[in-house]
């Protein structure tokens, strides 16, 4: 009787180890303002969910899903919806979208005008070679009234060839890598640049005091947390995505960033 009692201690012990041992979670990110927020996150995923954040900073829009195809990182957080759906089409990756966490309005710059409606008769206007963001920016562009897109087309598909009237006959300019586009706005190329906001928090701009104009908080551009689709229902994901969303992240976001990214309701 007593070896079965100590046999059962022993199991019992075990058992309470195993259950105890934390786990690792690898997730690719760029620097502001994903990885700034998984850093809030990282405590309470330890605290709460006995999780390591394990999180891989990058600096581009391609890499972080290449990470995750090749299985490198467990899940990555730095794209929105309308990026995600082109690069599983571009590149056959079978992903899947596990949680809606922000958005970053994006925001026309200027060195020389105060308001987009001061943009001058044939302006260059520089945005992302990035097809993905061309439906999103001309949408922003015609939502002011400087450009009119064919009806017929769809929104977030738009591109320049698109473009059915032009009335200040601006000039597009859309051979710039995302990241480089704070560069070209430092440089004062073009009379305005468009930017995605991560970039330009971390160059240093604030989108709501330093933009001429920007989205508003009803864009469809959402970011999200994007896993393989075999690690879907993994639950150290689910519980990633559950501390991403709670009032404490949405808090952390609403009062750092100051409306210049905003959390999912």
């Amino acid at each position: 009787m007593r070896k079965l009692f100590i046999v059962l201690v022993l199991t019992i012990g075990l058992f309470g180890c195993a259950n105890s041992k934390s786990q690792t979670l690898k997730i690719a990110a760029t620097s502001v303002p994903h990885a700034e927020i998984l850093e809030v996150a990282k405590p309470i995923l330890k605290s709460e969910y006995n999780i390591d954040l394990d999180i891989v900073v990058v600096q581009d829009y391609v890499t972080p899903n290449k990470f995750l195809a090749s299985g490198d990182v467990d899940a990555n957080f730095f794209q929105h919806i309308p990026y995600f759906e082109s690069q599983i089409s571009d590149f056959g990756y079978d992903f899947t979208n596990v949680g809606e966490i922000h958005i970053e309005p994006i925001g026309v710059y200027s060195k020389e005008y105060d308001n987009i409606s001061d943009l001058p008769d044939g302006a260059t206007i520089i945005f992302s070679s990035s097809v993905a963001d061309h439906g999103r920016i001309l949408s922003l562009l015609e939502v002011a009234g400087l450009i009119e897109i064919d009806p017929t087309v769809i929104k977030i598909n738009a591109e320049v060839k698109d473009i059915v009237s032009n009335t200040k006959n601006f000039i597009f300019k859309s051979d710039i890598e995302a990241s480089l586009l704070p560069t070209a706005f430092n440089n004062s190329e073009g009379d305005a640049v468009i930017i995605n906001t991560n970039y330009a928090l971390q160059a240093g701009l604030n989108p709501l005091q330093d933009a001429i104009l920007i989205e508003n908080e009803k864009s469809l551009y959402v970011n999200i947390i994007a896993v393989t689709t075999e690690n879907k229902d993994d639950e150290n994901i689910l519980n990633l995505v559950k501390v991403l969303q709670s009032e404490t992240i949405k808090d952390y976001i609403i009062n750092n960033y100051e409306g210049a990214v905003v959390p999912v309701d």
